[in-house]
């Protein structure tokens, strides 16, 4: 069977095309559907059925589009409870695209609504699309859906669930089974997750912990076990994909762009940090599109919150598409008020921190680790430092000491530039230093 591998790379995404028989299957498709229209306008092949293996949180779908725009049967388990057309798909369901033969799994425990989809070839091979159920290494997080979706389910009762599922689910598949997930490392639906971006069955039955012989409580305890923070996007994209997103096309064109502008409000300043300091408008959050392959959207919606209207400032004009494109992937463009460049005259400088000072005084600043929990617990940089996770810091600003000036790091300098500049909007009495990545002047 003819398989091909789609990665969105910021946001550890794998999406899937099967073709056969001049017939194309998609699996958990990116909110940007013209990859696979280019795909099967390639191999002449016509788009048959697009699959949901959940309604996804990190990103938002583009099933309904293709749906509309192909005439794609949809697939999705009937737990889901989906508001668009669709076919239910769901244990011992099968549905053939050309010669392949594909049946359903509900496979509960990243959601209680997840399918793990199956392909059968004539010449008896077998795949598992297993979504966010397994993953390379790991096992989707249950943690997800205790406020998102019309299904909600405790976490501690998906983790039952997903023990059930690796325990039973699976074990009529041979060991050449070959494994796609939907994501792989770098995504915060799980927490250990492989650079691998497939396997087998029988790999992941000896290595992936698992499949391990553990307990229904020790499996419990230790999927639970240091999740990653949650970013407060995730449950409005569930709601999203349970709904189906507007075209892409359509929604980002109604964004107006005005080039050597001036905004208020809520500004998100998307260009690289140096370039940021020297001239930003006043209160803006830089939050960097440094690449392609940087993880912007992540911190987009973990930063700003779903339906926060704002503004996005952007380096040119010939990079709005993109970014409008990067926005559009977490369902953001709605709450897109305009894009922007910025003229020269009333921007703000960022204060540049003395690092030899800050070296020799450490005790004189007062220093904040943005880093996550998980990272802040491995071990800090600096004993005096005070734990504000970037998620959560337009929150907690209020709680930070204002008696001496405040230097803010991260692990590498990348959101220590965001994280910086939420606590210069916020703060006005003590100077804010951004300690960038000078941080590797400090690592052991």
């Amino acid at each position: 069977m003819n398989i091909i591998q789609f990665e969105d790379k910021p946001l550890a995404h794998y999406s899937y095309a099967i073709i056969s028989n001049n017939e194309m299957a998609i699996v958990d498709p990116s909110r940007n559907p013209k990859p696979y229209y280019e795909l099967a306008e390639k191999h002449n092949a016509k788009i048959k059925v697009v699959f949901e293996t959940h309604p996804h949180a990190d990103f938002v779908s583009s099933h309904l589009q293709i749906h509309k725009e192909t005439e794609a049967k949809i697939f999705v388990s009937k737990l889901v409870d989906a508001n668009y057309p669709h076919q239910a798909f769901d244990d011992g369901d099968t549905i053939k695209v050309g010669d392949i033969t594909f049946s359903a799994i509900n496979s509960p425990g990243h959601s209680p609504d997840s399918i793990t989809i199956i392909a059968n070839d004539v010449a008896d091979n077998y795949v598992m699309f297993s979504g966010d159920t397994l993953f390379i290494g790991d096992v989707g997080r249950p943690d997800l859906r205790e406020k998102a979706g019309n299904m909600k389910a405790k976490r501690e009762d998906l983790a039952k669930s997903m023990y059930q599922t690796i325990k039973h689910k699976f074990n009529h598949l041979p060991d050449a089974t070959v494994v796609y997930p939907a994501h792989g490392a770098g995504s915060l639906c799980g927490k250990n997750l492989s650079t691998d971006a497939s396997s087998t069955l029988g790999k992941e039955r000896k290595e992936n912990w698992a499949f391990t012989d553990l307990k229904e409580d020790e499996f419990v305890n230790h999927i639970l076990k240091d999740q990653p923070f949650i970013p407060s996007y995730f449950g409005f994209n569930v709601d999203i994909n349970k709904e189906g997103a507007a075209n892409l096309e359509p929604a980002v064109e109604k964004i107006p762009f005005t080039e050597k502008a001036d905004a208020k409000g809520l500004i998100v300043d998307t260009r690289d940090e140096a370039t940021f300091k020297k001239g930003h408008l006043k209160g803006s959050i830089n939050i960097q599109e440094k690449s392609d392959d940087s993880q912007f959207e992540t911190w987009l919606g973990a930063i700003i919150e779903p339906k926060e209207e704002f503004t996005l400032v952007i380096d040119k004009k010939e990079n709005k598409n993109k970014l409008l494109n990067r926005v559009a992937k977490i369902g953001y463009e709605k709450q897109l008020k305009q894009v922007i460049t910025l003229a020269e005259e009333n921007l703000e400088k960022t204060a540049k921190l003395d690092l030899a000072d800050f070296k020799n005084n450490p005790d004189t600043y007062t220093i904040v680790d943005i880093r996550n929990k998980s990272e802040v617990d491995e071990g800090k940089f600096f004993d005096s430092a005070i734990s504000h996770p970037l998620n959560e810091l337009r929150k907690t600003v209020n709680e930070i000491p204002k008696s001496k000036p405040i230097v803010v790091h991260c692990a590498g300098g990348y959101r220590s530039a965001a994280g910086s500049s939420i606590l210069q909007k916020k703060i006005n009495d003590v100077t804010v230093y951004d300690l960038s990545d000078a941080i590797e002047q400090f690592k052991d």
